[in-house]
């Protein structure tokens, strides 16, 4: 048994390894899909609601990298990790999943709800990476814009759908869990990731609802995020850079300190493009509005 667990382990790093080298952000994951990892601040009073600014491991999709090494130190940390996670909304693919279940019980069936929705929206449904579930459902990866953050759902959009977008992550094919196997369907291997048809991008985002931000001088608390966002090491600049976004915009401050997130950002190495994308993205997330341009 441990020959095999070592097997399994030594096969979900592989592929975590592959998925990484496609820019797909990873981290392990244990047999029953969860993080393999145990926060670091389990047990603290009062709960920390850390999300790896203290730069250890075990923050669940907050650790995901498409470093090698970093991968590597993740699931050697993990030993008993059986699969991996793709982390969800993150660039270069920002991958959305349309989470397709299999009701048996109860009869429904998700991807006839799917293919009903895209006939009333006018949308099709694009051929793209597939990949089958222990369970005989589906996952179908599709990727979208930089200036939209698609939140996580479950039978949103209809029963069965469950949609996996920043802030969740998709099991990798070549998992193993307690239920069985992540395989990619037949035909599919060679699909890259499609772009999401907008009118499928519209039900999956919800509507906007602008709310006037005060504009006040950058406090003590926004000067620390900008430091974390220029302590970035590779590997860690749009994930601190979208974190402290989305921390000024909750107080209320985004819009005075994007400028200065931006210029943060573009020390560490991402462009001005991509950091204004960023900061678009946790305004859209926080306040259900635009950000700065």
């Amino acid at each position: 048994m441990a020959t095999i667990d070592r097997q399994t382990a030594t096969l979900a790093l592989a592929h975590a390894l592959a998925a990484a080298e496609q820019g797909l952000p990873v981290i392990p994951l244990s047999a029953t899909k969860l993080p393999a990892l145990r926060s670091p601040h389990r047990g603290e009073e009062p709960p920390v609601h850390c999300r790896g600014a203290c730069g250890l491991p075990g923050h669940g999709v907050h650790d995901a990298t498409t470093d090698p090494a970093a991968v590597r130190a993740l699931f050697a940390a993990a030993p008993r990790a059986t699969g991996y996670g793709i982390a969800c909304g993150r660039p270069p693919h920002r991958l959305i999943g349309i989470d397709l279940d299999v009701d048996v019980t109860h009869g429904s069936d998700s991807m006839a709800a799917l293919q009903q929705l895209a006939a009333r929206h006018r949308f099709a449904i694009p051929p793209t990476t597939t990949v089958l579930t222990p369970s005989g459902g589906r996952h179908l990866w599709l990727t979208g814009p930089p200036d939209v953050a698609v939140p996580n759902s479950a039978s949103r959009l209809a029963p069965g759908i469950d949609i996996r977008g920043f802030g969740g992550y998709l099991v990798g094919p070549g998992s193993v869990t307690t239920h069985g196997s992540y395989r990619l369907a037949p035909g599919t291997a060679h699909l890259a990731p499609a772009p999401c048809p907008r009118a499928l991008l519209h039900l999956l985002t919800p509507p906007t609802r602008p709310r006037p931000t005060p504009h006040r001088p950058v406090s003590r608390q926004g000067q620390g995020l900008i430091q974390f966002v220029r302590a970035a090491r590779a590997g860690q600049r749009n994930t601190r850079l979208f974190w402290a976004a989305c921390r000024a915009y909750e107080h209320g401050f985004g819009d005075d300190l994007a400028d200065a997130l931006t210029a943060a950002a573009i020390h560490t190495g991402l462009s001005e493009r991509e950091a204004r994308a960023a900061i678009a993205s946790a305004a859209r997330l926080t306040t259900g509005r635009p950000g700065l341009p």
